[in-house]
């Protein structure tokens, strides 16, 4: 589905991507995973004909991503980091508008966009103003805008920046449901753990080099699967409660873990009346 070869983009003397290679095979999901500046969204920006290579080849169900952006657009499908919507148009209005940017007509749009809502959930709120939606909501509707005209290929960037815990879990759900349709799929993450439930192989950028890729199984224990993590408890007071909520879920990351020590601190500090910054 997605062939990239010697990928290269610099903006002066920086390398903003460093001669990347990548294959990507049909109903994939795929995760970019990496810090800001990584190289993650110039090369999604590539690949969608949104931005130009200095060198290399991006081929996307055999058509030229760098010779041929516009035949490029038609099958790919672009959700950014920012939501991108209309506040002032209703949510059924938002997708008759991006189908028409296809030049799909009226009757074909209302029926595909009923089912695209239905797959994210929002069949109930077609009649309702983009701008009273929750942060959630509108980013699952951007999914649904970006599948408007069937692309091969959907990308999304960092697509869960800001959600919290059950929009997170219900934007799972959806690309879940997409990869389960045999949608070929490329998201990008900060979170390793987070990708890893949902891709069925991850990526690691870094400086613009792709640091490792493969399997998620692969990549997680390439990443530092068996690394030993030691913890330091600094209040030996909530040592047995941390350790009793690290116990219940044996698969408790590390982040996990000083996200525990921490609310345990507070509590800690806000019984002695202790101001924190936590």
């Amino acid at each position: 589905m997605l062939n990239i070869e010697n990928l290269t983009k610099r903006y002066g003397k920086f390398v903003a991507v460093d001669n990347l290679n990548l294959h990507i095979d049909k109903g994939e999901i795929f995760g970019f995973v990496g810090p800001n500046g990584a190289g993650k969204t110039t090369t999604m920006k590539i690949v969608c004909g949104l931005l130009d290579a200095t060198s290399g080849s991006v081929m996307v169900d055999g058509v030229d991503a760098l010779k041929s952006p516009d035949d490029i657009k038609r099958k790919v499908g672009y959700v950014p980091d920012f939501f991108g919507v209309y506040d002032n148009l209703k949510t059924m209005e938002y997708m008759e508008f991006f189908g028409s940017m296809y030049g799909m007509n009226r009757d074909d749009v209302d029926e595909i966009a009923d089912g695209l809502l239905e797959l994210v959930n929002l069949s109930d709120k077609k009649d309702v103003f983009v701008d009273t939606l929750s942060r959630g909501m509108k980013q699952r509707l951007c999914v649904a805008r970006a599948l408007i005209h069937n692309p091969d290929l959907l990308v999304l960037d960092e697509p869960n920046s800001g959600l919290d815990p059950r929009a997170r879990f219900e934007m799972k759900e959806v690309l879940k449901n997409l990869g389960a349709m045999g949608k070929t799929i490329i998201i990008s993450s900060h979170i390793l753990p987070e990708l890893s439930e949902m891709c069925t192989s991850i990526g690691i950028m870094d400086r613009g080099h792709l640091v490792t890729a493969g399997r998620v199984d692969q990549v997680m224990n390439h990443a530092g699967g068996n690394t030993r993590i030691h913890i330091r408890i600094a209040d030996m007071n909530n040592f047995e409660d941390v350790k009793k909520e690290i116990d219940d879920d044996n698969k408790t990351s590390a982040e996990d873990v000083e996200r525990i020590h921490r609310r345990m601190l507070k509590k800690q500090m806000q019984k002695r009346r202790i101001f924190t910054g936590f």
